[in-house]
């Protein structure tokens, strides 16, 4: 098992050098990154700039031509990684539009043969959606359904969160209830990595801000 030793052992997320291509196209290039646990960790760029697939590779569903990343010091081309350790909002999640928020929740909880009801209400509750709410997915609003995505990023409880565009749809009092959620979630132990297009959301959250500018990964200000 290859690991990552002293320092190290401090960082939840690390990059070297990593590098994405899709055809001849260059996606991620020569990336480098830290997330210290226990961290809110901002990137702030425009569509098609790279995020996604940045957030995608780490999550290890898609598999980069160049570099290593780590979590927990352990790198994720390693057998023994266990991808569980990391919950995500990646793009548009995929619900049964037919059923309740709840019933969604409780139906992807019992995949990893979980079941407990009241954790699963205290997580809606968490996110500002009403567990007893009747009202199927399909009739949700667009902010409804982000919060729902955030719910189901979180309910496993996992240590590292990565959220693409996680204030999306809301408005200024949903970003400011999911902000303070984040924080909570930071004071808890959690490692948060998100992105955002708007350059507040991810400022009063971040004790460390950085763009991606077609494919680069930069310090704000450098």
């Amino acid at each position: 098992m290859e690991e990552r030793k002293g320092i190290e052992e401090d960082n939840a997320i690390e990059l070297k050098d990593v590098c994405k291509m899709f055809e001849k196209e260059t996606i991620l290039k020569n990336v480098n990154l830290i997330c210290r646990r226990g961290s809110i960790t901002g990137i702030i760029g425009r569509n098609g700039s790279g995020k996604t697939v940045l957030f995608k590779c780490i999550c290890g569903f898609l598999k980069p031509e160049q570099g290593e990343i780590y979590i927990h010091g352990m790198n994720i081309k390693e057998k023994k990684y266990n991808s569980g350790k990391i919950g995500a909002i990646i793009e548009t999640p995929a619900f049964l539009e037919q059923y309740s928020g709840l019933k969604n929740l409780e139906l992807l909880y019992c995949i990893r043969n979980k079941w407990d009801k009241n954790h699963i209400r205290e997580i809606m509750h968490q996110v500002g959606l009403d567990p007893d709410s009747k009202k199927v997915v399909g009739k949700y609003s667009m902010g409804m359904k982000q919060r729902l995505a955030i719910a189901q990023a979180i309910m496993e409880e996992q240590d590292i969160l990565i959220m693409d565009e996680p204030m999306n749809g809301l408005d200024n009092r949903g970003v400011d209830e999911i902000c303070k959620l984040f924080a909570l979630l930071k004071e808890e132990g959690k490692t948060i990595l998100m992105s955002s297009h708007n350059k507040e959301d991810i400022q009063r959250l971040c004790e460390q801000v950085l763009e991606m500018d077609d494919g680069i990964l930069r310090k704000v200000g450098d």
